[in-house]
């Protein structure tokens, strides 16, 4: 009999199509099946089986061989060529006991063939086992699916599928990309002031944003550290245009903050870094991987938002010579960067901020 489950979900209750020409045959194949549980779909011949089944899939077909206008070893075939119906498991019931119209069914793509006088037990013990079978696969498909988005939240598309592959060391160097931080000043004070949920709420909404805005400007975030967050342009994916993008990018994420700011007592103000050069770039971990760069570019953009001013967004010569928008950058001159020594830097969008540390 049918899972209790089955019962008490009758959404989930199998379906089965039958598909004979025979009318007696099929009432008598119908009230075994009903009788058993399942709900039941009905075909006269081949084509009806492939209009059926693009009105409701079911979980299983008992396709009779010889019909009128489409036999079912036509049909059969056609239904493992259409992507929909290809992994439904097919039963094909036959008066045929050669070895010839056996092979023919296990060619188009037959699951399992009974032979007609049906010998009722035996076609309910296949029917139960091909529809087990297929409700496992769905839920293999399910779990694989589940993983695949799972993978795509910690990992860029093409690395993912990389990985997939089972790509041993996975590190490409690619020589003009931009990388981006950006930095919430005050939040610390601030998340001194609030529980831990509303502080994981407060963040979480922030980068929430943020993370729309890596997908809507086609950038890569790359991670977050406590209220730091991290955004490559021109990786995995290539592109003219990343110096570009990224002060698009950090532009709409100045606006979002001021936004925010309209809305809570105690404002925040963004600082950001911006640098454009060479990177590496690849997987590390075995377990709770991640998607990591590396190299000097990435320490001069760090070193770019420690250095830049709140409400700013300061970028090396390296990002200004290449971006082809005219910004209102004001050229902040040469300064003593750590580990650097002297570079020159020019400060975007952030007017206010001079005048206030220039008080």
């Amino acid at each position: 009999m049918v899972n209790s489950d089955f019962k008490k979900h009758p959404q989930d209750t199998p379906l089965i199509l039958i598909v004979d020409d025979e009318e007696t045959q099929q009432l008598f194949m119908r009230r075994v099946m009903e009788k058993e549980g399942y709900r039941v779909m009905e075909a006269s011949n081949g084509k009806e089986c492939l209009e059926a089944c693009q009105q409701n899939l079911p979980d299983i077909v008992l396709l009779d061989a010889m019909m009128p206008i489409m036999d079912g070893f036509t049909c059969c075939a056609q239904l493992k060529a259409i992507p929909e119906t290809q992994q439904v498991p097919v039963l094909m019931i036959t008066a045929l006991e050669d070895k010839k119209s056996v092979n023919q069914a296990f060619e188009v793509g037959a699951t399992d063939y009974v032979t007609k006088p049906i010998h009722w037990p035996v076609l309910l013990q296949r029917v139960r086992r091909l529809i087990l079978q297929s409700q496992l696969y769905r839920q293999l498909l399910e779990s694989q699916e589940k993983t695949e988005k799972l993978l795509l939240n910690i990992l860029p598309e093409p690395i993912a599928k990389r990985l997939q592959q089972e790509e041993g060391v996975i590190a490409d160097r690619y020589e003009n990309v931009s990388v981006l931080f950006a930095d919430m000043v005050g939040f610390t004070h601030v998340a001194s002031q609030i529980s831990p949920t509303e502080l994981v709420i407060k963040l979480n909404s922030i980068f929430s944003q943020f993370d729309q805005l890596t997908e809507h400007y086609g950038l890569e975030k790359i991670k977050t550290v406590g209220d730091g967050y991290m955004v490559a342009s021109g990786l995995p994916i290539k592109r003219d245009d990343h110096a570009d993008a990224i002060v698009e990018m950090a532009l709409a994420m100045q606006q979002t903050i001021t936004e925010l700011n309209r809305k809570i007592i105690q404002p925040l103000s963004l600082r950001i870094g911006i640098h454009t050069g060479p990177v590496v770039a690849g997987v590390i971990g075995i377990k709770k991987f991640s998607y990591d760069l590396w190299g000097d570019t990435v320490n001069t953009a760090s070193r770019m938002e420690q250095y830049s001013l709140p409400g700013c967004i300061q970028v090396t010569e390296d990002t200004y010579g290449q971006l082809s928008k005219k910004y209102l950058f004001t050229e902040r001159g040469v300064i003593d960067v750590k580990g650097k020594g002297k570079m020159k830097t020019y400060l975007l969008d952030c007017s206010e901020s001079i005048s206030q540390n220039s008080a």
